[in-house]
C-alpha cells in the first residue's frame, strides 16, 4: 500500500476547495482516504494566511511512515519547510509531437505553393498589362499614320450632291 500526501476536491462549481489529505494512491481522487491533514483554498489572495492550513504534527508523522506527497502538496510543504521541493524540468514538455509537426509540414508546403502561385499570378498580371500597353501604342500609332476618313454623316452627304 502506497501511501500518498495529496489534494481531495470539494467546493461548488468554479469554486474550488481541497482538502489534504492521506489516502491509498490506488483510491480515487475525491474517494476514500485515511486522514485530513491539511486544508488549501485557491480562491483566497496568494498571500492570505488561511489559503493553506497543514497540520505540521500529522504531515511529519505520516511522513515518518512512508507517504509520500503529490507535486502539488510537496510545493506546499516545501513553503512550510517539511519536504524539500524541487522544481520538475522536463524539457521534452514543451516539444510539439508527430501530429503537429506534421500539420506544421503542411502549412510549410501549402504557404510554399501559395506564395509560388502569386508569385505567377504577378508576372502573368505583369505580362498582360505590358502587351495591353504595347497594343494601345500600336493602335495609337496607326491612328496617327492613318489619313482622315470622313465620317458615316459626311459620306451620306457626298452621296446625295
Amino acid at each position: 500500500m502506497a501511501l500518498k500526501l495529496r489534494l481531495a476536491r470539494h467546493g461548488a462549481k468554479k469554486r474550488p476547495f481541497y482538502r489534504i489529505v492521506v489516502a491509498d494512491s490506488r483510491s480515487p481522487r475525491d474517494g476514500r482516504f485515511i486522514e485530513i491533514v491539511g486544508r488549501y483554498n485557491p480562491m483566497l489572495a496568494k498571500d492570505d494566511e488561511n489559503r493553506v492550513q497543514l497540520e505540521v504534527d500529522k504531515i511529519k508523522e505520516w511522513l515518518g511512515k512512508g507517504a509520500r506527497p503529490t507535486d502539488r502538496v510537496a510545493r506546499f510543504l516545501g513553503a512550510a519547510g517539511l519536504w524539500e521541493w524541487k522544481a520538475g524540468n522536463n524539457p521534452e514538455k514543451g516539444k510539439p509531437g508527430e501530429k503537429a509537426l506534421e500539420r506544421l509540414e503542411e502549412k510549410k508546403e501549402k504557404a510554399e505553393a501559395r506564395a509560388e502561385a502569386e508569385k505567377e499570378a504577378k508576372a502573368a498580371a505583369e505580362e498582360a498589362k505590358k502587351a495591353a500597353d504595347e497594343a494601345a501604342k500600336a493602335a495609337a500609332e496607326e491612328a496617327k499614320n492613318a489619313p482622315a476618313e470622313d465620317t458615316p454623316a459626311e459620306d451620306a452627304k457626298n452621296e446625295e450632291e
